[in-house]
């Protein structure tokens, strides 16, 4: 159980950070009257999933025998 806990965790992180990356550069700015504003397009579902994946990996590593 530790095991898989720890490769749970490990994509979890390796996701956070791909998908992360990825979410930061799909944003576009434009400015309005002096004042730069930030428009996301990014599809934020595989970095959710990814960090619940993260979490479910942290708590089964530290529960498992």
């Amino acid at each position: 159980m530790k095991i898989v806990g720890i490769i749970l965790l490990v994509l979890g992180i390796i996701g956070c950070i791909i998908f992360g990356i990825q979410a930061i550069g799909d944003s576009e700015s434009f400015s309005i009257f002096g004042a730069d504003i930030a428009v996301s397009k990014a599809n934020w579902t595989p970095l959710i999933i990814s960090a619940v994946v993260l979490i479910i990996g942290a708590f089964m590593t530290r529960s498992g025998k």
